[in-house]
């Protein structure tokens, strides 16, 4: 792209041609990109045939309104590539990402959250969705949450959550962030789709760990967890116990700490 630079500064037709020629490569180059953050990822799950997986994920958006995309696109997707129970180890979050993923990139061993996952995995952070008329994928130019929800990027994350979510087993953790004013925000993914699909007949316990910095004021006191307790399933215990961040930090710089001893 630095040749595209140099062969702008001319006269305005030879400009103006290089370019639309230099848009075209940046948009070529950014969707081989895609792929192969794709499949790079992907392949680092030796049990799952990728390029199925890439064929599934691409029929849930390609050639379709990138704003008409629902989460019912990915079914096939899902399916190909299901979520595992992980009874007693799976974690949710709410506005605790740093912290979350800094423990369980060194203790998955402990937890397990939607971003581990090979799906999670593969589509984090990343862009992208199709335009009609179009069997490309795009990087750039895609819808925001906020001007459509039914977004290819939007839809994937809400219907994995929910899948995520149906395969909680057994004792099920939750870190959310003590340093907000309401900790358990009806309008996250975590309170809207994920605890809503709770079952006492798979989850026995929620332990909420409260992310806090060291010697701050308790807060899971916050009222906030009052709607949680009544939204929970009936019949799951319940618990919430606050944890500084650097504890959290120590258990995963620790590996000999047992999971259970980590809060």
């Amino acid at each position: 792209m630095g040749l595209c630079k140099k062969l702008l500064i001319g006269d305005g037709i030879t400009a103006l041609i290089t370019l639309i020629v230099c848009l075209s490569l940046g948009l070529t180059v950014g969707r081989r990109n895609f792929k192969s953050t794709f499949f790079s990822r992907c392949e680092k799950f030796t049990e799952y045939d990728c390029q199925k997986l890439w064929d599934a994920f691409q029929q849930a958006y390609v050639n379709k309104d990138p704003c008409k995309v629902p989460v019912e696109a990915y079914d096939p997707l899902l399916a190909a590539a299901p979520f595992k129970h992980q009874c007693n180890k799976t974690m949710f979050w709410s506005q605790t990402n740093g912290v979350v993923h800094g423990l369980t990139a060194k203790r998955n061993d402990c937890f397990v959250t939607l971003e581990d996952t090979l799906l999670g995995s593969v589509l984090d952070n990343l862009t992208w969705c199709g335009k009609e008329g179009s069997n490309d994928t795009f990087t750039t130019g895609c819808p925001e949450w906020s001007k459509c929800e039914n977004n290819p990027v939007h839809s994937f994350w809400n219907r994995s959550s929910a899948a995520f979510a149906d395969v909680a087993c057994g004792d099920v953790t939750a870190m959310l962030n003590g340093s907000i004013n309401t900790p358990f925000n009806p309008t996250s993914a975590f309170a809207s789709i994920e605890v809503p699909r709770f079952k006492a007949s798979r989850v026995k316990k929620l332990n909420v760990v409260m992310v806090i910095q060291k010697n701050a004021r308790s807060n899971c006191t916050d009222p906030s967890l009052k709607n949680l307790t009544q939204v929970l399933d009936r019949g799951i215990t319940y618990s919430c116990k606050d944890v500084s961040e650097s504890q959290i930090q120590e258990c995963g710089a620790k590996p000999e700490i047992a999971c259970g001893a980590c809060w």
